[in-house]
């Protein structure tokens, strides 16, 4: 997220709540009777900020249901119950095409209850056909080892697992920055049901796991006390340095991750059609637009022996900025970064303000602790609150601006399966313990992507690779159909001095980092080249320096 210190929805809860989530049952076909009173389906607007593009939502809140920017797989995972993993067949869209929901439920409606409400919304918008099986799905197997290193848990009052140093300290002591964060776990009174089946919560492990599910095999009963050390994958910086991994961590414990082809309940997808019918007029009267502005704001001056820069958006719609300049506030809420904000005045990136912001608690989902906000909404409310306070006038325009142009000079590239899921994940293609960036540690990032067109992946590098792209890369290939691939290539953070090679260069850096035109051009046989061409910038067109008074 272009390097900077920004928490979005941030709380994290450990122990049994994050650490338990066991399998859900068997899916159920909806009962006719089972229907949403009326809903509002299209698809998504394409997201204006990089760091908003995912879903959100799926929460069921004073009689309201909502999805934002969901696809067909998390629909359908949602409507029925069951990891993403646990969804398979379906059309090679399943996980490229994006859809809102909003829909009025029954009264005495639940999360645990809307589940029927919104399988018969797809099946009567998208024809949606599935049928439940018992297939062999890959995941991680937990095993012990003859001699686990675990200890027997004496209190079961207080289940879970916590971070013992929450800065990563390395091996320096923290007085200089670590080449590797390690992160040390305590787990307290755990089973080791709950440890697989919430090991992606624990502080680096997503990174080794890359949203795969683990299955607990051990054979072990009862609850364990132990510790357990990794480090961060994303981290590194400095070539050859050693990392313990997830699977080092748990060996040093007697317990191991092996890839497995394990028989689980599943949702096969039969069918579904990709344009959902069209919405009634009821539905189209009964959802008013969402509030554009906050209930209750305040702007201030931040301290003076602030430095740092917190941007939160946490549960409830809360908005907490500190420390952050006006300059710095634009750019984030638009979505844009330096090359792409014109007009703005000096001023702009030298005073440094605090923001505390409450949304509306329809814009919160509920507004409780466990709320999911929608992000587009606060992030418009937002704007609107700096159009108030600081009188700020912006516009689009088109600007001639060095921009990345992707051409093939000789690519080396797979045909893709056209019936196979369009689709570009963090990791390894498959489950492996050793996955290519473990020859050189310092390559943060590995993209495996499955029928996937050039022009998907032009779309999608501003995305997943934000800190060198900042505007939309122009496909120039002239490749057609989709295509297999992987490709690894390390953050911004990860190079010397965490700054970016030059516009233009491709060069490696002498610590082993690697940077993303160098790897797309060696390891797909793609250029990309910074040329001058019209590109939509904000412009600033009026602000003050000081806000209007609380």
């Amino acid at each position: 997220m272009r390097g900077r210190k920004i928490h979005y929805a941030v709380t994290l809860l450990w122990g049994m709540a994050c650490l338990s989530g066991a399998a859900s049952a068997d899916p159920v076909p909806p009962e006719p009777a089972a229907k949403f009173e009326v809903a509002d389906v299209h698809a998504s607007a394409k997201s204006t900020n990089p760091d908003t593009g995912d879903m959100s939502g799926g929460l069921m809140r004073g009689g309201l249901y909502r999805l934002r920017r969901a696809t067909m797989l998390d629909l359908v995972r949602l409507a029925y119950g069951v990891d993403a993993k646990k969804v398979l067949g379906g059309p090679s869209w399943l996980e490229l095409d994006r859809f809102d929901v909003q829909a009025k439920a029954p009264a005495g409606t639940t999360a645990a209850t809307v589940k029927p409400l919104l399988q018969a919304l797809l099946a009567e918008r998208f024809s949606l056909v599935v049928h439940n099986d018992t297939k062999p799905v890959p995941a991680w197997a937990l095993t012990a080892t003859k001699h686990p290193q675990l200890k027997k848990a004496e209190d079961s009052d207080k289940s879970g697992c916590r971070l013992d140093n929450p800065s990563g300290e390395g091996s320096n002591g923290g007085s200089a920055q670590p080449a590797v964060r390690q992160f040390e776990i305590t787990c307290h009174s755990m089973t080791m049901e709950a440890l697989a089946a919430g090991m992606s919560d624990l502080p680096g492990a997503w990174a080794f796991l890359n949203d795969n599910l683990v299955v607990d095999q051990t054979g072990l009963q009862g609850a364990w006390d132990f510790n357990l050390k990794m480090s961060q994958r994303w981290g590194v910086t400095t070539a050859g340095a050693e990392i313990i991994s997830l699977f080092d961590g748990l060996e040093k414990i007697g317990l191991k991750l092996d890839p497995a082809m394990v028989p689980m309940p599943v949702v096969v997808v039969d069918s579904v059609n990709r344009a959902p019918t069209p919405d009634s007029p009821e539905a189209l009267k009964a959802f008013p637009p969402p509030p554009t502005e906050f209930e209750v704001a305040e702007v201030k001056m931040s301290a003076p022996e602030t430095h740092d820069v917190n941007f939160r958006i946490q549960p409830g719609g809360r908005v907490n900025v500190q420390g952050a300049t006006l300059k710095f506030m634009i750019e984030e809420i638009w979505g844009i970064t330096d090359d792409m904000l014109v007009g703005a005045p000096k001023s702009l990136d030298e005073q440094r303000w605090d923001v505390v912001a409450k949304a509306p608690e329809i814009i919160a989902e509920g507004g409780g602790d466990d709320a999911d906000a929608d992000f587009d909404a606060l992030f418009a409310m937002f704007r609107a609150l700096l159009a108030d306070r600081f009188k700020l006038a912006v516009h689009y325009e088109e600007k001639p601006v060095s921009a990345y142009t992707m051409t093939a000079s000789k690519p080396k590239l797979k045909k893709a399966d056209p019936n196979s899921r369009t689709s570009c994940k963090e990791g390894p293609p498959t489950l492996m313990k050793i996955d290519p960036r473990s020859s050189n540690p310092v390559l943060g990032r590995l993209l495996s992507c499955t029928n996937t067109s050039m022009a998907y992946l032009a779309d999608q590098l501003q995305y997943v690779a934000n800190g060198y792209v900042h505007s939309p890369v122009l496909d120039n290939t002239g490749l057609e159909g989709g295509y297999d691939f992987t490709l690894s290539f390390s953050t911004i953070g990860q190079f010397r001095g965490g700054t970016l090679p030059p516009p233009g260069t491709t060069a490696s850096d002498p610590n082993g980092a690697i940077s993303l035109p160098d790897a797309m051009e060696k390891q797909l046989g793609l250029k990309m080249e910074l040329v001058k061409r019209p590109v939509k910038v904000l412009v600033i067109d009026h602000v003050e320096e000081k806000p209007t008074d609380n």
